[in-house]
């Protein structure tokens, strides 16, 4: 029943998108955010405005598939904004490039990994020493002793601050993250934005990372007041305004301008000619000044606000917003056997008080001692355990784990007869 609940049908979204809450998305961000500073002070944007940004205010990108307005964002941070640019395969070199920042492989032979695997290295945060003594860490790394990387790129420079780096054996160590100072503002740049999605985050020192990160960018020594604002923007999010700039009729046209100019660099991008590049933005612009037109004179109905509206599954918690989490089809059904781990390992700790967080082998060696299981059971425990763990190691590979319906049943069944078993022993 449980099993059949969590395989049920839900809707997909894309990677790193605030609205996502399944196990790549970054809804936890969102959420870790707001409770940080307050949920007037962090804003979701699909379009960057920089026409409305303050010094004081932070910018958090993750996976641009667009490239920055290099002019705007360096006006921003010139004036005092921070900005924090995590990528690893998206656009972001194109601006990094400005400040000597370059993108390359992440080691092959990392020291440290987790389960083993080369793509989930663990990075370390890297200490100023004098005379041996650490004197000082970057903001972001306070209480952050490793943070588990998954697929991420390094980063290499010219007189930037190194933040993060991933140990190798064998091949130089590499910087996953760094900063810069940019006139009043500061830059920071990672090669990672898959450390801040909702799956990564259960790991202590990435929340603790992303904890410090968000205060990071808003937090000032040199202004009393809180009243900057983090915006954050993922993936092929658009870009209008000027930063400091008017914004009037001025504005507006310089807005058209530039949305032109955005226009006329995707087209460059996909292979389309200058010229025919520059007839189908003079079309799409008259159709843009056509459309403000009719629905600037229209009448708008009245409709039923956002909050009045019944709360999709996915977004309330609990054990309801589990299982909807967990059967969405996007899911990996790793995740799925993961829960079946952790049910049993927590069942067997009520019942038999075992560790819980123990290894697998650890485990059957405390439920051996226990001798509350007969010899079969053990080996159905032992095989159900060598099983669930098989399929928890797929877990950040890249690949989704495939199995069906009917083997994850027989799991979740042979698991409750387990237990089964050890209650009636107990009595």
């Amino acid at each position: 029943m449980v099993i059949a609940c969590l395989l049920a049908a839900g809707p997909g979204r894309a990677a790193f998108e605030v609205s996502h809450t399944d196990w790549e998305g970054t809804s936890e961000l969102l959420e870790l955010s707001r409770a940080e500073l307050g949920r007037a002070r962090v804003e979701i944007v699909g379009t960057l405005d920089y026409g409305k940004l303050d010094p004081a205010d932070g910018v958090l990108i993750l996976h641009p598939t667009v490239d920055i307005d290099a002019g705007q964002m360096d006006a921003f941070l010139e004036a005092g904004g921070r900005l924090a640019l995590l990528d690893d395969r998206g656009r972001a070199t194109s601006y990094l490039g400005r400040y000597r920042i370059q993108r390359v492989e992440a080691p092959l032979r990392p020291a440290q990994m987790l389960r083993g695997n080369p793509n989930l290295p663990i990075a370390v945060p890297v200490l100023q020493e004098v005379a041996g003594q650490e004197q000082s860490r970057h903001p972001t790394m306070r209480d952050v002793d490793r943070i588990v990387a998954n697929h991420p790129t390094a980063l290499t420079h010219q007189k930037l601050t190194p933040v993060l780096e991933i140990p190798a054996t064998g091949e130089p160590n590499a910087t996953l993250a760094l900063t810069g100072v940019i006139k009043r503002g500061r830059v920071f740049a990672m090669g990672d934005p898959s450390a801040l999605i909702n799956l990564m985050l259960r790991y202590p020192g990435n929340r603790a990372f992303a904890r410090h990160l968000v205060q990071y960018l808003l937090d000032r020594d040199d202004r009393a007041d809180k009243n900057g604002k983090l915006y954050i923007v993922t993936n092929g999010f658009a870009q209008r305004g000027h930063f400091g700039g008017n914004r009037g009729a001025f504005g507006d046209v310089a807005d058209a301008v530039s949305g032109i100019r955005e226009a006329l660099r995707a087209a460059g991008d996909s292979g389309v000619t200058g010229t025919f590049a520059v007839v189908l933005a003079a079309v799409a612009l008259a159709i843009a000044l056509a459309w403000s037109l009719e629905h600037a004179l229209r009448v708008y109905r009245r409709y039923v606000p956002r909050y009045a509206l019944a709360e999709p599954l996915l977004s309330s918690g609990g054990v309801a917003g589990r299982a909807a989490l967990l059967s969405a089809p996007a899911t990996d059904r790793a995740l799925v056997v993961a829960e079946l781990r952790s049910a049993l390992a927590e069942a067997l700790a009520e019942r038999l008080g075992t560790d819980a967080r123990a290894g697998s082998a650890r485990l059957m060696e405390e439920v051996k001692a226990k001798g509350t299981l007969g010899q079969d059971a053990l080996r159905d425990l032992f095989d159900l355990l060598a099983e669930l763990d098989r399929g928890i190691a797929v877990l950040g590979t890249g690949q989704k784990l495939r199995v069906p319906e009917n083997r994850l049943l027989a799991l979740h069944e042979k698991m409750t007869g387990i237990l089964d078993e050890v209650d009636r022993r107990k009595l």
